[in-house]
């Protein structure tokens, strides 16, 4: 690439960056500025905001990558993604978010859930969650864009992360949630037609679309031995059902991630920003077609990246980005684009890093502040630093965990560590949240055990049962010499599959034997109209 073309495109674009957070700068007066955005944002802008900060590097480089190792069977994320997360998030979960925050006085998603059920507990523990665990999902996406630079601009992988980090550190702490939403929709644009390019580009060179489809589904016995006896029937087929390969697929691909989008702290607070309620139905619509080019293009272009590897190369996707997938997107966008358009669309890659990372991170400074800081009372010790300084500290230390994870995590970790956090979600506050908004005899002792059993038999689960993070880990080869606990197909469910069910169990047990909610708390809850 040109450094002075490259120059100059960076900078208009870190140009026009800078004046949208300076934007939100400007009209950030107030906490709930800096919280919610004033809870005053468009609904097209929600949307944007929402599809930026769901679809990340993780979508492109690491499930694109995921699906060039795995095929088409991962498109049911798509349809998962596009019904589940836009449809019933916007219309069955958004619209009463919304309604609930503003009844309740809330900013944050573990302030809602703690003051609807009257529990500082619950919005503690809720808010360490985040803290803690949240910064596995940001340095996923931090290794998603520094990889993208790694191959795109021949630079090591150690600058282009820390470049990264500082750039997303410095946008966030500046601009609060209204100056990272407008961030948000102008990258959401970059990527919608970065990804239109990308996806045409594809099948241009892989001789078109039925050409492109029966020359992959021709591949098949070029399947590597190993991944055969574990279930891939080639890329245009699903996996034998039963197989490592489907359970890993359908139970923490298409499930872990298709349901825990429900459950995003930093996708359900957008919700809290939109003027008011029916808003967000206006904003269905934009929010589909957005998700539907980002996660629809990713996951036809991985697959189809073996056929153009084997027709140039003589080898598959994996084999040509040396057994990582992270890096077969990356390496396939650096060779089928022509050096022009290779500048737009690491923009494009870059924005979906950056916007999700400034979200992920304003989630995380926001549970230090508001849910730790403020509930904890701990701000009394310091009293002239105000809700909005703790945020900007948690935002740092959020970001600080976040790179040290991205040096220390192995080679792709990109969708399992997404998968893992989407998961842990599910399974922690997806039971919590529905009785929140529609089981007003849900009671303070049911949300709090729900939330702490799911939370805990998720994280059980990959400790001592699924495959991969136990032999990471080392705990049960240490205590038990195996590797796992139980045998397949254990190995390869993801804890996602039993925690929710036993989470929602536990708390409609627990809700049904313990002390109901007070009548008038109740009515403050659900009967006024915001």
């Amino acid at each position: 690439m040109n450094i002075t073309t490259l120059t100059i495109v960076i900078l208009i674009y870190l140009a026009i960056m800078t004046g949208l957070m300076a934007l939100g700068y400007k009209k950030t007066k107030t906490d709930a500025d800096y919280m919610v955005a004033g809870r005053s944002m468009h609904p097209w802008v929600m949307a944007l905001s929402y599809g930026a900060a769901f679809i990340s590097t993780s979508a492109i480089i690491g499930f694109g990558g995921a699906a060039g190792l795995f095929g088409f069977s991962l498109l049911w994320l798509t349809v998962l993604t596009i019904f589940v997360g836009i449809f019933i998030a916007f219309a069955v979960f958004g619209v009463r978010i919304r309604r609930m925050s503003c009844n309740l006085n809330c900013d944050t998603f573990p302030s809602m859930l703690g003051t609807r059920f009257q529990s500082k507990g619950l919005t503690a523990y809720a808010g360490l969650l985040i803290f803690l665990l949240m910064p596995a999902y940001t340095s996923a996406i931090l290794i998603g864009g520094a990889r993208f630079l790694q191959d795109a601009l021949a630079m090591p992988f150690n600058i282009s992360l820390l470049i990264l980090a500082v750039l997303v550190g410095i946008y966030v702490v500046s601009g609060g949630l209204r100056g990272v939403m407008y961030t948000d929709a102008f990258f959401a644009v970059v990527m919608l037609i970065g990804m239109a390019a990308l996806l045409l580009s594809t099948y241009n060179a892989v001789g078109g679309i039925i050409p492109g489809h029966t020359g992959l589904s021709a591949l098949a016995s070029m399947v590597p031995e190993a991944l055969t006896e574990q279930g891939h029937r080639g890329w245009t087929a699903m996996p034998a059902v039963g197989s490592s390969i489907w359970w890993t697929v359908i139970s923490t691909m298409v499930l872990g991630v298709g349901i825990g989008v429900l459950a995003q702290p930093q996708l359900t607070m957008r919700f809290m920003t939109v003027k008011q309620p029916k808003s967000i139905y206006q904003a269905i619509l934009v929010g589909g077609i957005f998700i539907f080019f980002m996660t629809g293009t990713a996951f036809i272009v991985g697959p189809l990246s073996n056929l153009y590897f084997v027709q140039n190369q003589g080898q598959i996707a994996l084999q040509v980005a040396e057994g990582n997938m992270d890096r077969i997107i990356p390496i396939f966008v650096s060779q089928i684009m022509p050096n022009w358009f290779l500048y737009f669309f690491m923009l494009s890659l870059l924005s979906a890093a950056v916007s999700t990372l400034v979200s992920l991170l304003h989630v995380q400074g926001a549970a230090f502040a508001r849910d730790l800081v403020d509930t904890l009372g701990a701000g009394k010790l310091v009293p002239q630093f105000g809700t909005r300084h703790w945020a900007k500290a948690g935002v740092l230390v959020s970001l600080l965990a976040a790179v040290v994870l991205a040096y220390v995590l192995p080679a792709g970790v990109i969708a399992r560590a997404t998968a893992f956090w989407f998961g842990i979600c599910a399974a922690a506050f997806l039971p919590t949240l529905t009785a929140a908004l529609y089981w007003p005899a849900a009671t303070k002792a049911g949300a709090l055990a729900s939330t702490i059993s799911g939370s805990l038999i998720s994280g059980l689960g990959y400790v001592l049962l699924k495959e991969q993070e136990a032999v990471a880990i080392g705990l049960v080869s240490r205590l038990f010499d195996r590797a796992t606990l139980l045998p397949f197909p254990w190995t390869h469910i993801d804890p996602l599959i039993y925690a929710l069910p036993i989470s929602a169990v536990v708390l409609v047990v627990v809700s049904l034997v313990t002390q109901k909610p007070a009548a008038q708390h109740l009515k403050d809850t659900f009967d006024k109209v915001a």
